[in-house]
């Protein structure tokens, strides 16, 4: 019998005590749910969204439930990058887990300009770049749907920060691969797959949309297959490793999204309808892997089975 099995894997250099991570915009910036559980007993942390300066987002509405799922229009609303090293940062710092953030930027020379001021600060372990925000210099087309400029904003984080860089892909482009190998060859360190899906909803009495910007992200239960259909897809065509998210309410879903061959996983939208989600898959990856008799959970990671074979395990393959 497992009496106290290993969880703890590791992302791009970035060692995480078990493979259970909070997603941006979910988990505020790391103090808000405090008095539900010890965030130092998760993965990671990964706060909201930074931007260079403070962003006011889209007006309300910008929340709607949909069967299974939650629209959002939030906006990218922030603090900004030096009130959070200032006000936020001094309270993460006693939390004993990596802090990882998530930047974006509206032209290339914003997220150089974030990647360099967040390489001073110490106690940031690692940069999620989201690339599905708007390029203003390309008439507002997302950077995560042009490989090219997808490439272009990695190798620029990239090189103004020795800690790991972590890409967060889009789901709304025609092949997520071509994405995935782009952020690669430049330099990322770990890609997230995947961010919300485009989507709307409409109000029938009133015969206009739900959410003040019309479009939204769609995130939940909803999207779970479609992303780990991708997660899947990325596995088998990068080397580097994978996070999962998508849709993630409970362990099964995690181990799922483990077996696909992520090396850890995000827990979103779970958060904002049971804020203690993130710990109870922990305790509940911890009793799966004695119920099981696994000693180490990177034994599963990778396990799918398909044709009688092993799925291939992503990520740092050369260390399994």
């Amino acid at each position: 019998m497992v009496s106290s099995p290993n969880l703890s894997v590791e992302i791009g250099g970035l060692k995480l005590k078990n493979p259970v991570i909070t997603a941006s915009g979910t988990f505020g910036y790391g103090n808000e749910l405090i008095p539900f559980y010890d965030p130092s007993l998760l993965g990671a942390i990964i706060v909201k969204g930074l931007s260079l300066r403070p962003m006011p987002g889209n007006p309300p509405p910008r929340i709607v439930e949909t069967p299974c799922g939650l629209l959002n229009a939030i906006g990218l609303a922030n603090i900004g990058i030096e009130t959070f090293i200032e006000e936020k940062l001094p309270f993460l710092s006693k939390i004993n887990t990596p802090i990882i953030t998530n930047i974006y930027g509206h032209t290339i020379k914003d997220y150089a300009k974030m990647a360099k001021r967040i390489e001073s600060v110490d106690r940031i372990a690692a940069i999620e770049i989201n690339i599905s925000c708007p390029n203003v210099e390309e008439g507002g087309m997302a950077f995560g749907t042009d490989p090219d400029i997808a490439a272009m904003v990695t190798d620029q984080v990239v090189k103004n920060t020795t800690k790991p860089v972590i890409v967060k892909l889009t789901p709304n482009v025609t092949d997520i691969t071509i994405i995935a190998k782009a952020v690669e060859s430049a330099g990322a360190k770990a890609i997230s797959v995947t961010n919300t899906f485009l989507g709307m909803a409409v109000d029938v009495a009133t015969r206009r949309p739900k959410l003040a910007n019309i479009t939204g992200g769609l995130s939940g239960p909803a999207i779970k297959p479609m992303a780990l259909y991708l997660v899947h897809k990325v596995v088998a065509n990068v080397k580097i490793p994978v996070i999962g998210l998508g849709g993630i309410m409970d362990y099964r879903d995690a181990l799922e999204f483990l077996l696909v061959g992520a090396r850890a996983i995000q827990v979103g939208t779970a958060n904002l309808i049971n804020p203690k989600t993130a710990m109870e898959i922990v305790n509940s990856l911890t009793d799966f892997c004695v119920r099981e008799k696994i000693s180490n959970i990177n034994q599963i990671i990778g396990g799918l089975k398909v044709n009688g074979e092993n799925h291939e395990k992503g990520g740092d393959k050369k260390n399994k």
